[in-house]
């Protein structure tokens, strides 16, 4: 099998704006460098790549929370959920990178970026005042490479713009007075496997722009695009993103169970 050709930092720079990803806006970004590699210069040469499409009027932003719930996050040291990965990792480490001072935590470089990752923990995660929430105010865009709408969070927003009724018991580690305090708080949260929804109803309507970025499939939206579509479907079923009781989705079934708790 013959090796894979390493995209150049302006060849995928040039797949990015080929896309449609706009010079001077806002771009939230969730990678798979796995699938998006051989790039040049590796995770950091990518991180370029899309700045240098974005331009120097452009803001990056990636998602950089701790999924360490046990441990007080702190936005100089704790590092990114692995599942987020290596490019996501990599990005808050960089010179001139802001992130969030909370779990639910953030990161973003560029003229909106201290906007987008400023102010307290959102609880829950991903409610208007959120990192998400303010890339969808500022109408960026949602980058989605080598990854699907699963990993897509501008999802949770539109579940909460949408009043959807299930909540899960989560918590996370804050420190108050220099010590370790135990936050609990409930989250509209499951597999989010049947947020690929989002893909047809996107395409259908012309809203959502695909193609090839180095190796990986990608696929561009804007945040309002995406909630507003989701808002539409999950006003006619607010359970749709949940996988039926006969599937055996443990996620799933856990969030449908929340809402007859409190029927």
């Amino acid at each position: 099998m013959p090796a894979m050709v390493e995209s150049s930092r302006s060849d995928v720079a040039n797949q990015l704006r080929g896309l449609g990803v706009e010079e001077g806006g806002v771009l939230l970004v969730h990678t798979s460098f796995r699938a998006t590699r051989p790039v040049q210069g590796g995770p950091v040469g990518l991180i370029e790549a899309l700045r240098d499409a974005l331009g120097p009027q452009g803001t990056l932003v990636m998602p950089s929370w701790s999924g360490y719930d046990d441990a007080p996050f702190d936005p100089l040291t704790t590092p990114a959920e692995p599942s987020l990965g290596v490019v996501a990792e990599t990005f808050w480490r960089l010179p001139g990178v802001l992130r969030s001072d909370h779990a639910q935590a953030f990161a973003a470089a560029g003229p909106e970026a201290a906007r987008i990752t400023a102010g307290p923990l959102p609880l829950l995660p991903h409610i208007p005042e959120s990192p998400v929430g303010r890339v969808h105010d500022l109408d960026g865009q949602v980058l989605l490479l080598g990854v699907g709408h699963d990993a897509d969070t501008t999802l949770h927003l539109a579940e909460l713009l949408a009043g959807v009724p299930y909540r899960v018991p989560r918590y996370c580690t804050v420190l108050q007075d220099g010590r370790p305090v135990r936050i609990e708080y409930e989250e509209n949260d499951h597999c989010c496997e049947r947020f690929a929804f989002a893909d047809e109803w996107l395409r259908s309507r012309g809203l959502q722009s695909e193609g090839r970025v180095g190796q990986a499939h990608a696929r561009l939206a804007r945040a309002q695009d995406i909630v507003a579509v989701a808002r539409e479907h999950l006003a006619r079923d607010p359970l749709l993103f949940l996988h039926p009781l006969d599937v055996g989705c443990e996620e799933c079934d856990r969030a449908r169970k929340s809402v007859k708790r409190e029927g």
